[in-house]
C-alpha cells in the first residue's frame, strides 16, 4: 500500500507541474478508455457523457471569468458534478450558469465548488491518490463491478456517481470510506429499484459456465489419476514379467 500511494503521489505531482488546463477527475484513474461491456448507459449514453466531458474541459480556458479558477468535471448520464474553488461569488454564479449552457444535453449540474483560495499541490496530489484507492478498493469487493460506480475527490471529499441499487450504493460508501484521508463522502447516484435483467441473465449464464468449467476440471482429474494408476499398474506388470523364468 505505501509503494502504491508514493506512487500516485509521484504521477499526481508529475501531472499538476506540467498541466495548463483544469484537471480532469472523474473519467476513472484507473482507465482512459471508456467500454459499454459492463456498463449500464448504452453505447450513445456513454458517448453523450463523453462528448460532455470533453467540452467542460475545454470551457475554463476559453472563458476569461475563469482564468483564476480551479474546476474539477465528472459527467454521468448527462448530469454534471463541478468541485473546485473560484475566487469570489459573481464567479461561482458565472460558473454555474454558464455550466449549464455548455451542453444542450446537459440534464442538471451539481455544484459543489468552493468560494476561496485554489487548492495547492499537496491537495490536489492528496486527492489523487484518495480516487486512486477508492478505485483499487472497489476491485477488491464483489457486490457490484467496480465500473459501475464513477469517483472524483475534492478536498479529501469523495464523490460518487453511477446508476446503482441501493445494496450497491451502500457498499460503495462502505468501501470508498476505508480508503486513507476520506473525510466525507457525497452519493450522486441514479437509484435502480433492481439489477437490470440483461445483467442477471449475464451473471447467471457465467454461473453456469464457470460450475461447468469446474465440472470439466474434476472429470480431467479423475482422468488423469486413473491414468496414473494405470500406468503404475503396467510398470508392475512389466517389473514381474522380467523377473519371470520359463
Amino acid at each position: 500500500m505505501k509503494k502504491l500511494l508514493i506512487s500516485a503521489v509521484l504521477i499526481a505531482n508529475s501531472l499538476l507541474l506540467t498541466a495548463c488546463l483544469p484537471v480532469i477527475q472523474g473519467a476513472s484513474t484507473m482507465s482512459t478508455i471508456i467500454t459499454t461491456a459492463n456498463d449500464r448507459r448504452s453505447a450513445g449514453e456513454v458517448l453523450d457523457d463523453r462528448t460532455i466531458m470533453f467540452k467542460m474541459f475545454a470551457w475554463p480556458s476559453q472563458d476569461p471569468m475563469l482564468k483564476d479558477a480551479h474546476l474539477n468535471f465528472m459527467v454521468y448520464n448527462k448530469s454534471v458534478l463541478i468541485t473546485g474553488e473560484v475566487p469570489s461569488n459573481s464567479v461561482l454564479e458565472h460558473t454555474i450558469k454558464q455550466a449549464k449552457i455548455q451542453d444542450p444535453k446537459i440534464k442538471q449540474v451539481f455544484n459543489e465548488i468552493t468560494v476561496g483560495p485554489n487548492s495547492g499541490l499537496l491537495s490536489r496530489s492528496k486527492d489523487t491518490v484518495i480516487t486512486t484507492q477508492v478505485e483499487t478498493l472497489f476491485h477488491d469487493q464483489e457486490v457490484f463491478h467496480p465500473t459501475l460506480v464513477r469517483v472524483m475527490t475534492e478536498a479529501q471529499t469523495v464523490y460518487l456517481m453511477g446508476a446503482v441499487t441501493k445494496r450497491e450504493a451502500q457498499s460503495a460508501v462502505k468501501v470508498a470510506s476505508k480508503a486513507k484521508w476520506v473525510k466525507k463522502i457525497v452519493k450522486r447516484f441514479d437509484y435502480l429499484k433492481t439489477r437490470p435483467a440483461a445483467e442477471i441473465e449475464r451473471d447467471r449464464q457465467r454461473e453456469l459456465a464457470a460450475l461447468k468449467k469446474a465440472e470439466l476440471r474434476q472429470q480431467q482429474a479423475v482422468l488423469d489419476a486413473k491414468k496414473y494408476k494405470l500406468k503404475q499398474e503396467l510398470r508392475a506388470l512389466d517389473g514381474n514379467s522380467e523377473g519371470t523364468s520359463f
